[in-house]
């Protein structure tokens, strides 16, 4: 992957956009239930990693300490990840035979994991590097390819195309969300995109926005920190070519539960809300501690929002031994054509 810079606007936020985890200590006290921003891990340069985004930095010129005096200390580099933590694959959906394209792996804190191993249906295999993504060719034959992480029971799908479905110059996106979250990946399909995913530009309400995975065919776009809720103007752009700009619905999904603590064979309920649209949207809540409570309904649940004000669905849990419980909520995405942007 090509030099890169990484300025403050990359901090990379939850993806399980309402994850609620409450933690019981000795007194059965909760020790933690919160909903925190975390941060990508730093893009790399040619030949050491950027600073991470946490840490300010600035083209001034630099004093340098009096003689004799202890050097500055700078703040250290918040630690990668580990490997092992490793959760969630994201793979462009679609791919071009032969055509460059990147993959990224996140952890269930949402952060780009690096080092991790990724194994393909046809045989190959790859890691990622220190920004958490990986640079691949796509395989030469058409077809379905999958893709897995190391322990990890569920695979990925993707669908190699033929070079001849690009069959126009210029980039052009075809389906998009009509509604997407501020803090959650979504996925734009069209063509003329660059494999690279840092050679893509995508900017939301005019701030520069993360790409996740890419191909010629496919994004995987996380928004800007800064998004706010309501309609943003998207535009894209990749090897001087741009594609017409589209106007997009995003939301924020905020959580309201009770931290108290939860006993064995307790009941309760977390309340979704939703800012920036009235209509009425599909939220999907997954379990990812069962073993410690219960959503009723089942390890995946979705419910429809009031769509009126306050736009809310609520989801029930039920208590079932000490522990973390670890519930994701989602925005179910609907997509279709793009929405011209107003002149």
């Amino acid at each position: 992957m090509p030099s890169s810079t990484i300025g403050t606007m990359v901090r990379l936020r939850v993806f399980l956009l309402a994850v609620c985890a409450l933690t019981w200590g000795a007194t059965g006290a909760p020790e933690a239930f919160s909903q925190t921003p975390v941060q990508s891990a730093p893009r790399p340069t040619s030949s050491t990693p950027a600073p991470s985004p946490s840490v300010p930095t600035s083209s001034a010129p630099q004093t340098s300490a009096p003689s004799g005096s202890a050097p500055p200390q700078s703040a250290p580099l918040p630690a990668p990840p580990p490997a092992s933590g490793a959760r969630i694959l994201l793979l462009p959906r679609l791919l071009v035979a032969g055509e460059r394209a990147t993959l990224a792996v996140l952890d269930v804190n949402g952060r780009l994991t690096p080092n991790v191993e990724v194994t393909f249906s046809n045989g190959d295999h790859l890691k990622t590097d220190a920004t958490g993504r990986a640079l691949f060719a796509a395989p030469l034959t058409p077809g379905v390819i999958t893709a897995a992480l190391p322990g990890r029971g569920g695979r990925v799908n993707s669908v190699v195309l033929a070079p001849a479905a690009i069959d126009a110059p210029g980039i052009t996106v075809t389906t998009v969300p009509r509604v997407a979250s501020i803090s959650d990946r979504f996925d734009v399909l069209g063509q003329g995109f660059c494999g690279d995913a840092d050679a893509n530009s995508v900017t939301i309400g005019g701030q520069k926005a993360l790409v996740l995975a890419a191909s010629p065919m496919a994004l995987v776009v996380l928004p800007p920190a800064e998004a706010e809720p309501g309609g943003a103007r998207v535009e894209i752009s990749c090897a001087k070519q741009t594609a017409s700009p589209f106007q997009m619905t995003f939301v924020e999904l905020a959580l309201e539960a009770d931290a108290a603590p939860l006993a064995h064979g307790e009941h309760r309920t977390l309340r979704v809300v939703v800012h920036g649209s009235a209509a009425k949207l599909t939220l999907e809540a997954r379990n990812l501690a069962p073993d410690v409570a219960e959503l009723v309904g089942g390890v995946s649940v979705k419910q429809a929002t009031s769509g009126e004000a306050p736009n809310a669905a609520k989801f029930e849990v039920i208590g079932k031994k000490k522990g973390s419980f670890l519930i994701s909520i989602r925005l179910a995405m609907l997509s279709g054509k793009p929405v011209e942007a107003p002149k």
